[in-house]
């Protein structure tokens, strides 16, 4: 590999494998291991935005204003399924200060998200169908509302049932019906170990459609100068953002800039260039003023992509020591117009120990909007499936759910048959049991149901999770050392909210020997900074860090290079640590630095460090690990189900930031409350209209909904992924929290409720079928 310069490599996005070509970097700095000596790495270091963020100076896109900016707003479909045969601007044209309108003809080849944009054939309720700009927003949507357009209506199918009845009407423009071939994966012989297994149970588990519900919707600001064009956009990857203009509007990837300061929220939906950016620089390219485009509440909701809803036909074949033998599954899963293939399949069979595994998936689509990204996409569905079969199982067998998981332990990746960077699922077990004081249970009948009368009745259930989140190249980063001693940090990265403004900073101080108050990392710019990928599949630390670590270790370098020559030490007997540069050299020992003195003495030179991340290891699954514990209450009279507390043990590699890490296993965790008791898109299967499409009908968790959450990282590094031993940690969080509390509520009133959200009356039909079924 030395005689190398460039090198594949695999890296796992989303719950998929990429295979890439990468540069090897120039040089691969020693591992922060375990027993390493580290000052700010680790460290609770207050969030480096936080002031600008509470003080409301943060600017996000939809805060960008212009000179002479118009607003612009979108005219939608109302109908689920037909074709445009007109669309009337005249009155809308006549509004005062409405400035143009954007209509198919203006916008013909331009596609985002692998759809048409302006699209006459309508396949889904909300579908953009021509915008309006005027010089503000209110005058934008009366203009709006005044358009006028002429459908033909076509029969529609809203939900899988629909899409896969014989008489389906065709949604894609290729294929006759909204029904796929199934994609399908086996190891071993599935039905043979079911044939001769000792016990088999047999589930189907639905889970629903989620809508992402950012606190910032989707919108841009787009501004031309000559044939360049500048776009404020709140994505989540500016250089994919970048990408998807250039390719849309023929230009060159030069001729477009793409700036994203602050966001709101991503989980997903803005992984590119979002219809809101297209529309905003067309408009702008076609009026000669910057425009901006942002999505109103309902728009976001219902047009900026979703969770897959699912069908899961679940079986688990075991020994009577509870031994797997055999898991299989069959899924539908709604992919609503579109999307990429985020299905249930993958962690069935990643998560246990089992030579026999088959999964069969079907791709549904519907008249409804596209699928898209939701944190851990694919697996959080799974998990849910799978998760609450092996407590049946369990339960069948007689024996305690977290036994169960430890006898199905896998110790190397079973899809690939490869070693794991590192696993410590079992301290998660241990800990998370511990701190929760997990009730172990055994033979039917012994649960916490049994014991239990009256109205409010408590239980106890858990589930384990896993999540490719390794990371990996291309991802390039800069610091600079200026002339008073402060450093910047520069990678073309974004930060959702999550912090990477403030862990880059801590691993560059880190790496340098700096001061982390002496540190500034800058953020989302394709024009000013290096090359990094989108921040999803949990990649953006295990990605840039190291690249920032080898960029610091390579300005330390230089800087200690420069001191040397100063102070008259050999650059081998200086050290860095809290921006000063000491000698240990005999005789000129305890003689210092400051970084500030050393920039005064170089003056206009500026000491530069480069850094890029290095290709991930081969044939080495670089997956996190964790375990969830949940104690709910279920109000039998009213079918409530309410989160009393919640234990969340995740192994994730060093933690750079721990405050700000524990906020993202607390974030996941909330938002997996969602799923599980509030969350569901619910759409009217006549019309195919989404019938909640606002935050006042479509519940998220709130502080009332809040149980108390205890969330921790068992201690390691997995210095076998990279160099800083950091793997992601956003996605987990979400996976484990809608089965645990699914399992915690059969627990306690003895009644499986197979599908999601545990909404009251789908607690009530499960109890009240239980009880027809005794009688």
């Amino acid at each position: 590999m030395a005689d190398k310069r460039f090198v594949s490599t695999t890296v796992e996005v989303e719950g998929r494998e990429e295979t890439r070509i990468v540069e090897l970097p120039a040089f691969a700095p020693d591992p922060w291991d375990e027993d390493a000596r580290l000052d700010v790495v680790g460290q609770c270091v207050p969030r480096m935005d936080a002031t600008e963020k509470v003080t409301g100076r943060a600017v996000y896109s939809a805060d960008v204003a212009r000179v002479g900016m118009l607003h612009a707003t979108i005219v939608r479909s109302t109908v689920a399924a037909g074709s445009v045969t007109e669309i009337d601007v005249s009155q809308a044209l006549a509004l005062p200060s409405v400035r143009g309108v954007l209509l198919r003809a203006d916008v013909e080849g331009i596609k985002y998200d692998g759809g048409q944009l302006f699209d006459p054939n309508i396949r889904y309720a909300g579908q953009p169908l021509a915008a309006v700009c005027a010089e503000s927003r209110e005058v934008a949507e009366r203009a709006a509302a005044l358009v006028v357009t002429r459908v033909e209506r076509a029969p529609h199918a809203a939900t899988i049932r629909a899409a896969l009845a014989k008489d389906a009407p065709k949604v894609r423009p290729k294929g006759n019906t909204g029904r796929n071939h199934p994609a399908i994966a086996e190891r071993g012989d599935v039905d043979a170990a079911i044939e001769t297994a000792d016990v088999v149970v047999r589930r189907e588990y639905r889970t629903p459609v989620q809508l992402h519900s950012c606190m910032e919707p989707h919108g841009a600001v787009a501004e031309w100068i000559g044939d360049h064009v500048t776009v404020w956009e709140s994505t989540q990857g500016v250089f994919n953002s970048r990408a998807d203009l250039a390719r849309a509007f023929g230009l060159a990837h030069a001729q477009v800039r793409v700036i994203k300061d602050y966001m709101g929220g991503g989980f997903g939906a803005k992984n590119g260039a979002s219809v809101a950016a297209c529309i905003a620089v067309a408009l702008a390219k076609k009026t000669g003023a910057p425009v901006r485009c942002v999505f109103d509440r309902a728009a976001e909701q219902f047009d900026t992509g979703n969770r897959s809803a699912t069908v899961q036909r679940v079986t688990l074949a075991a020994k009577k020591d509870g031994t797997l033998a055999a898991i299989a599954l069959e899924a539908e899963v709604m992919m609503g117009v579109g999307g990429w293939f985020a299905a249930p399949g993958k962690i069935y069979h990643e998560m246990y120990a089992c030579p026999n595994v088959r999964t069969s998936e079907t791709a549904v689509y519907t008249h409804t909007g596209a699928m898209a990204s939701f944190r851990a996409p694919g697996h959080v569905e799974g998990a849910f499936g799978l998760e609450c079969a092996m407590d049946a199982l369990a339960r069948e067998l007689g024996m305690d759910p977290l036994a169960l998981r430890r006898k199905n332990y896998a110790g190397r990746d079973q899809e690939k048959n490869r070693p794991y960077s590192d696993k410590r699922l079992d301290r998660c077990y241990d800990e998370g049991s511990k701190r929760f004081q997990w009730r172990a249970r055994g033979r039917p009948g012994r649960g916490q149901a049994a014991a239990q009368d009256g109205r409010f009745r408590r239980g106890q259930g858990m589930s384990s999770l896993c999540w490719g989140a390794g990371g990996g190249p291309p991802a390039y980063a800069t610091v600079r050392i200026n002339a008073d001693g402060t450093v910047d940090v520069l990678a073309g990265t974004q930060d959702l909210g999550t912090g990477a403004r403030t862990v880059l900073a801590q691993i560059a101080a880190e790496a340098l020997g700096a001061g982390i108050a002496h540190v500034r990392t800058v953020l989302g710019d394709t024009e000013r900074l290096p090359y990094a990928g989108n921040s999803w599949g949990s990649m953006t630390t295990a990605s840039v860090g190291p690249a920032v670590r080898m960029a610091a270790e390579d300005a330390r370098t230089k800087l200690l290079d420069a001191a040397s020559a100063i102070m008259g030490v050999p650059a081998k007997h200086l050290d860095a640590r809290n921006s000063v540069v000491t000698s240990r050299q005999r005789g000129a020992a305890g003689r210092e630095l400051s970084f500030a003195a050393i920039g005064e003495e170089l003056g206009n030179v500026m000491i530069i460090g480069q850094g890029s991340r290095g290709p991930n290891p081969d044939r080495t699954a670089i997956f996190t690990f964790g375990a969830h514990f949940a104690e709910v209450e279920v109000d039998t009279e009213t079918g409530r189900v309410r989160v009393l507390r919640l234990v969340a043990a995740h192994d994730s590699g060093r933690i750079i930031n721990p405050r700000l890490a524990e906020s993202q296993l607390e974030g996941g965790i909330l938002q997996g409350i969602g799923y599980a008791l509030f969350e569901e898109r619910v759409v009217d299967e006549s019309l195919g209209l989404p019938l909640n499409p606002t935050l006042h009908d479509y519940k998220v968790p709130t502080l009332a909904d809040l149980p108390a959450i205890e969330s921790f990282f068992v201690p390691g590094a997995d210095t076998t992924a990279n160099h800083t031993g950091a793997k992601g940690l956003a996605e987990p969080p979400n996976i484990g929290v809608a089965p645990a509390i699914a399992n915690a509520v059969c627990d306690a009133i003895g009644v499986e409720v197979t599908e999601i959200p545990l909404t009251p009356w789908r607690v009530l039909a499960a109890l009240e079928k239980a009880s027809r079924s005794a009688r």
